[in-house]
């Protein structure tokens, strides 16, 4: 008998993040502009958190679903920051960063031939998880909402086979935020039907201007909401990989039998980290986000001047101008860019086909990267 693999894993590509970040190695001297990772350190009271639970010897298993006081940081963050709460002991699972945590909803809930929503264009670590578990992805076109999710359009999508819809505001890969009225509305729509809201919101601390709005401030969707968080991009500890999942407790039992089987627990050693990140560092992000304005109003700013459309994103650390003007396809465009102009860049495409025509530029980097790298891109336009 020969020897095969899952079907939907041989189907599986690598995401064109990591394809174009991977390319660099040929290009020492490129701009590297992909990666969405914040270029400040860890705060030195976290780092020094994780040395003395390595130094006490605190190195063993937690419980599966993390270390209480931690759990009870993250109630207590959220319930200080935006004013609803989850019991720490039956709404909260601590998981290996936050992808952990879409990975353990998503095979907590789907079965086969279900249909998840998904606004797009979007970060493509969603899609394969779910056609992992042999459920099928809807796509919600926002190209010409401003990246922001029609409700009109969203309902028109829901069917029968709808088991949920995942939400990723403020967004990867176009910063876009949504505002109180505009979710009032995509609620409006999600009361009436009885389906999973999975809310990634990975990077609600990094919200420039207003009042960054959760899902989980409506009660009417909380029996069914699943709330994706954790501290890689608010307090800088991408690698540390302390996410959560926050849910109503006779769903998340079922959360933490998935994780439990999946990784046991998160790095006890993090855990002690994310304790003091919650409790001790609640400024850090407000921090961050002064310099990430700075470096947003630049890029953004730059791009105008050398004529491309882009909408001005108000969180997270993307941009995402159009190219579609220049009559090429966006990996032909982003590799061309990268050989000839030295700018490594994300194709759009790498965001679904609804990202086809644009490129995303991370601005999680300093200043005079950015510089360089807008000047190589603006002498790249000129010659096209």
């Amino acid at each position: 008998m020969k020897l095969t693999i899952n079907e939907h894993v041989e189907m599986l590509q690598v995401p064109g993040i990591r394809q174009f970040s991977n390319k660099l190695i040929h290009y020492p001297d490129a701009v590297n502009l992909t990666i969405g990772q914040p270029d400040f350190p860890t705060p030195e009271a976290v780092k020094l958190a994780g040395i003395t639970a390595i130094e006490n010897n605190q190195t063993g298993y937690s419980h599966n679903a993390g270390l209480l006081e931690l759990r009870q940081a993250v109630s207590s963050f959220f319930t200080w920051k935006y004013g609803f709460s989850y019991d720490p002991e039956k709404e909260i699972v601590i998981t290996n960063g936050a992808s952990e945590a879409i990975d353990s909803v998503f095979r907590t809930i789907l079965s086969p031939g279900d249909e998840v929503i998904l606004p797009t264009p979007l970060y493509l670590g969603y899609e394969p998880i779910i056609n992992l578990c042999g459920a099928k992805v809807v796509y919600l076109d926002t190209t010409d909402t401003e990246f922001r999710p029609s409700p009109e359009r969203l309902e028109s999508l829901i069917t029968s086979k709808t088991k949920a819809i995942l939400f990723n505001f403020p967004s990867n890969p176009t910063g876009v935020t949504i505002e109180k009225e505009q979710m009032d509305e995509l609620v409006a729509v999600l009361e009436k039907y009885q389906l999973f809201i999975i809310s990634d919101e990975i990077y609600s601390e990094n919200t420039f201007s207003g009042e960054h709005v959760s899902f989980a401030q409506y009660g009417v969707l909380r029996n069914r909401l699943f709330l994706i968080h954790g501290l890689s991009k608010s307090h800088s500890m991408t690698g540390w990989r302390i996410g959560y999942v926050l849910g109503a407790a006779h769903f998340m039992e079922h959360v933490l039998k998935v994780h439990l089987y999946n990784s046991v627990c998160a790095s006890v050693p993090s855990q002690h980290a994310g304790i003091v990140a919650l409790n001790e560092c609640r400024h850090t992000p407000a921090e961050m986000n002064m310099e990430y304005v700075k470096r947003r109003d630049f890029v953004y700013n730059r791009l105008r001047e050398m004529g491309l459309d882009v909408v001005k994103p108000n969180g997270a650390f993307y941009i995402f101008p159009s190219i579609k003007k220049y009559g090429i396809d966006s990996f032909s465009f982003a590799t061309k860019l990268l050989k000839e102009g030295g700018v490594a860049a994300v194709p759009g495409s790498a965001f679904t086909d609804y990202g086809e025509g644009y490129l995303r530029i991370s601005y999680a980097y300093a200043m005079p990267v950015l510089e360089k790298g807008m000047n190589r891109l603006e002498k790249f336009l000129q010659r096209l």
